[in-house]
């Protein structure tokens, strides 16, 4: 059964027609022809009116959107784009998180090690993975895999989609920010190629730990932010239910991000969202991430550190006009 957000509400309930037309037409046995053409009729609406809705999504939508619970998850893109996969688990230190997860494999035929952010799907699933939302041995894991990808010369492949890292007192115990500092710190000194995707949800620390990438790529209603809304909303209003005020002004659209170089390219969506269409998605995503990883193959280790470390100090840099 499809969830509709709040403002699919128009679609849903032409989608809900065609449904008891079909349903109907089948019962009834009604003249084949005239309800096809009824059904097509409904149909090209329905098209027409999610384009229309989807092509002015407001920074909160979009937020919706980015956390849709049918959205393409690490493990879906993994199953669709990586053969061979081998899943490698534990920090070496304290223990596993499954909130991140990673392996080798080959990635539309090419070797690389590919890890990302877990939400799960199912309640059972999302207990299990932390809801995406990784404790310190989450991070070291991340450390020791791109240790490992540097050792045997492969590409990184990144998945981000959680609301941060988590913020419990156990985690905070455990170091839970000098973990994300020293995953940080990896993604910079890596030797090898890596390229992040920004899939649903990028929050804070918890995100850019395994996102300092030489390419940056995002679905185009994803978000990426140093904080939530509802967050950054308790801060600055002390109130929560501010959060779209909070998205409109943190500019975590993919559209503003590239527009501040924040991403390197915005990855188009089926119409509706990946939710919709998630096969189609992952397709695109795929050839975006191996178009990247094409583009980087021919610099050094020295040159793919130069790169990224310039990318990072470029975001935020401004000319004044008229200044010598």
């Amino acid at each position: 059964m499809r969830t509709y957000l709040d403002f699919e509400k128009p679609v849903a309930e032409i989608e809900n027609k065609i449904e008891e037309l079909a349903a109907l037409a089948e019962a009834s046995g009604a003249d084949a022809i005239s309800q096809g053409v009824e059904l097509s009729r409904l149909k090209s609406k329905a098209e027409s009116q999610l384009a229309a809705i989807y092509a002015k999504l407001d920074p909160w939508q979009k937020t919706q959107v980015a956390r849709h619970q049918d959205r393409p998850r690490f493990r879906d893109y993994v199953a669709a784009l990586v053969t061979d996969f081998v899943e490698l688990s534990g920090d070496r230190s304290y223990g596993e998180d499954a909130a991140i997860l990673g392996g080798t494999g080959k990635f539309l035929g090419r070797p690389v090690l590919v890890m990302g952010h877990e939400k799960g799907r199912t309640t059972a699933d999302r207990l299990k993975h932390n809801f995406g939302m990784a404790r310190p041995e989450g991070y070291r894991k991340a450390v020791r895999l791109m240790n490992l990808a540097e050792k045997f010369s492969l590409p990184v492949v990144s998945f981000v989609d959680t609301a941060g890292a988590y913020p419990g007192i156990g985690a905070e115990e455990r170091g839970q920010a000098e973990a994300i500092a020293r995953s940080t710190e990896r993604c910079l000194t890596l030797g090898a190629p890596m390229v992040a995707v920004i899939a649903g949800e990028g929050g804070s620390g918890g995100a850019i730990a395994i996102a300092a990438a030489n390419k940056v790529l995002m679905l185009e209603h994803s978000i990426y932010s140093v904080i939530s809304p509802e967050g950054a909303a308790s801060i600055l209003w002390k109130d929560s239910a501010r959060a779209k005020d909070a998205a409109t002004a943190m500019k975590i659209t993919a559209q503003d991000l590239y527009e501040l170089k924040v991403i390197d390219q915005i990855i188009k969506e089926p119409i509706g969202g990946a939710h919709r269409e998630a096969a189609a998605a992952i397709a695109t995503v795929g050839a975006a991430v191996a178009k990247a990883l094409d583009e980087l193959a021919q610099l050094s280790p020295d040159e793919l550190r130069k790169q990224r470390r310039e990318r990072f100090l470029a975001i935020g840099r401004f000319e004044i006009e008229g200044a010598a």
